[in-house]
């Protein structure tokens, strides 16, 4: 009798766990340039992809191709249950409060902008941290003394990693000249290879032999135009280094992956917390890649100025700007 109760009693908690798995439903709204754009949105994939290799659950998604879907899609996630609803990109935004509105039960995650309702938790990052080191280890590299930028859309996120890029450039060498482009004003500029490679030639010409590039999926045609011309080129977002290894000098990864998984895992033990969370040098959310694909182009030198740099930047010694307080880069 006492097997038969222990046996039972076992298959009712098997049967309450499983139940309890089934009942989790986390998800996640990719922006425009997909989950395959080799960066952001890939990063954020990757974050989810971790949960479900750890816990076994599935996860819903959706991808953004035109700016009409924001909202129906959203809106069908919260009707049939998921919770929470990672929404990666700042252009979500508006949605997500709109939405979160109406479902003050589901919990959700904006990445890279702030929605401040009690059922939202906002997760940006100090992207001119990161972009500061690889500023700093483009200017080390270059033999030209300029390093170049291309962005994708000409908005104050990506102008954060400029000023910062710019800021990291000109604290090796104030004579670094550092040259500029966006690759343009609508959604559309996340997703451009072919223009950001006319951007980064046109900046070869011009002398820069170091580009760094804050473009999504455009950023993939600065790298091959990097690699067509003999110049270095690094990647942002995610570690990008593989995929022109010998061109790709090291890439600023931002976690965003750390942010989705954390996020599903926070709803999954109860653990969820709305309201604001900044990840910079300090909390890991951002950094330089280093791996067998650019050790080789690193200096042990260049390796421990940076790694001196990052101390010197979380201790508050180095202090870098961010634009989006001013409107302007200052150094």
């Amino acid at each position: 009798m006492r097997k038969m109760t222990k046996l039972a009693t076992a298959i009712a908690l098997t049967l309450a766990a499983s139940s309890a798995m089934a009942a989790y439903k986390p998800s996640v709204i990719f922006d425009m340039g997909g989950k395959f754009d080799k960066s952001f949105n890939q990063a954020a994939y990757a974050g989810a992809e971790e949960f479900k290799k750890a816990t076994g659950i599935s996860y819903g998604e959706f991808e953004i191709t035109n700016e009409a879907q924001r909202e129906q899609a959203m809106l069908r996630m919260a009707q049939r249950g998921f919770s929470p609803i990672v929404a990666v990109g700042f252009q979500q935004a508006p949605v997500v409060e709109k939405v979160a509105k109406k479902f003050p039960n589901t919990k959700f995650v904006i990445i890279d902008s702030v929605v401040d309702l009690p059922n939202v938790r906002s997760v940006v990052f100090k992207e001119q941290e990161g972009s500061f080191l690889v500023g700093a280890l483009a200017a080390m590299k270059s033999e030209s003394h300029s390093v170049g930028f291309v962005g994708g859309m000409a908005i104050p996120l990506i102008k954060k990693f400029a000023c910062g890029y710019e800021q990291g450039a000109k604290y090796i060498s104030k004579d670094t000249k550092v040259l500029q482009n966006m690759t343009g004003t609508t959604p559309a500029a996340w997703n451009n290879p072919t223009k950001g490679g006319e951007l980064a030639k046109s900046q070869f010409d011009q002398g820069v032999d170091v580009v760094y590039a804050a473009a999504g999926g455009t950023g993939v045609g600065v790298y091959q135009a990097a690699k067509d011309s003999g110049k270095f080129a690094i990647g942002v977002d995610s570690n990008q280094n593989h995929i022109h290894p010998g061109t790709m000098l090291t890439s600023m990864v931002k976690r965003v992956d750390v942010a989705v998984r954390t996020a599903f895992e926070d709803v999954q033990t109860g653990k969820f917390t709305p309201g604001l969370q900044v990840l910079g040098l300090a909390q890991e959310g951002v950094g330089w890649a280093l791996d067998e694909n650019n050790r080789p182009l690193i200096s042990p030198e260049m390796q421990g100025k940076l790694d001196k740099l990052r101390q010197e930047i979380i201790s508050g010694k180095i202090k870098v700007h961010d634009w989006n307080t001013t409107q302007s880069c200052t150094y």
